[in-house]
């Protein structure tokens, strides 16, 4: 009885694996296609599009008439647009190497708390910006820094009278005072992040560090600052992309103000496309930030990978 069953089973069409792997290819393909439909839509074509119109003299309703580099020109020539990059790069300083550095402190000092309250305390503290939307965060900071704001309130109480100012409508302090957003928003991310990876760090590396010798300091350069790269190169990454790229707190504390003082890319960019309508000149400028980002953010991604 099972010998026909065997044989009709040895005659019946295998299907090669060759089918199967293209059946599974195009099962993954389709899977995808949705989203990357969507992506291409949303994401692709208009990228393609400023790339097109940065070569255009535009209003955007009008018919477009050709540019040649003039756009491009610009960005290189006037000096708003050379100030508007200088001053990412200043942010960068806010946005990046300072959350970083109070990060990796705040992450060391949280690390050495025993688990309790206080502990979860100062994590959901600490994070909490990175919960608020942008523009909350830049309504309450304008607040803050009004005439009769917080921190002009803390100055009068310690006797500091003579510091008082219009923090954001000041032309030496708006930028630095802008900066101290970015320090608040990012030093949460940062500190958790870093925090999390000093978990993953084997504690056998700081027991054998100890038995060298090697006190906290010599810890934190020997073993957690190596354990730490690839999180370092995610904040560093994430921070001065949000450095490059900042807009919303800007464009509701100070609008590029006093003058151009607090003025960055993407607000330069909003006002050359909505109120003076140089679509053109600001896809220009859009391109050459993306590319800007791009150029930065490659090295830093090479050292995360080396080994």
């Amino acid at each position: 009885m099972t010998a026909p069953s065997s044989a009709s089973a040895a005659t019946q069409p295998v299907v090669p694996r060759r089918n199967a792997r293209r059946a599974r290819h195009w099962s993954a393909l389709l899977w995808v296609a949705p989203g990357f439909g969507m992506y291409a839509v949303f994401v692709l074509y208009p990228m393609l599009q400023s790339v097109q119109y940065s070569f255009y003299d535009w209003d955007g309703i009008g018919p477009a008439t050709p540019a040649g580099l003039d756009n491009w020109k610009a960005i290189f020539t006037q000096p708003e647009l050379l100030h508007s990059v200088e001053h990412a790069f200043i942010l960068v300083v806010f946005y990046t190497i300072l959350p970083v550095g109070l990060g990796l402190i705040a992450a060391s000092f949280i690390r050495e708390l025993r688990p309790g309250a206080f502990s979860t305390t100062a994590r959901v503290v600490l994070f909490i910006p990175q919960v608020l939307p942008l523009v909350a965060a830049g309504i309450a900071w304008t607040w803050m820094y009004s005439s009769d704001g917080l921190v002009n309130q803390v100055l009068r109480a310690v006797g500091l009278d003579q510091h008082t100012r219009a923090w954001l409508g000041d032309f030496t302090f708006a930028l630095p005072a802008v900066g101290v957003i970015g320090v608040w928003v990012m030093l949460g991310f940062c500190t958790v992040l870093l925090l999390a990876g000093i978990g993953k760090i084997d504690p056998a590396l700081y027991e054998a560090a100890r038995l060298d010798g090697a006190g906290r300091i010599s810890e934190f350069f020997a073993v957690t600052l190596p354990g730490l790269r690839r999180e370092l190169v995610v904040c560093t990454t994430f921070t001065i992309i949000a450095a490059l790229a900042s807009f919303d707190v800007i464009q509701i504390a100070t609008q590029g103000g006093p003058g151009y003082q607090t003025m960055v890319p993407g607000v330069e960019i909003y006002r050359l496309t909505f109120l003076q309508q140089h679509v053109g000149q600001a896809s220009a400028l859009a391109v050459f930030l993306a590319a800007l980002v791009l150029v930065v953010i490659w090295p830093i991604q090479r050292l995360g990978r080396e080994k």
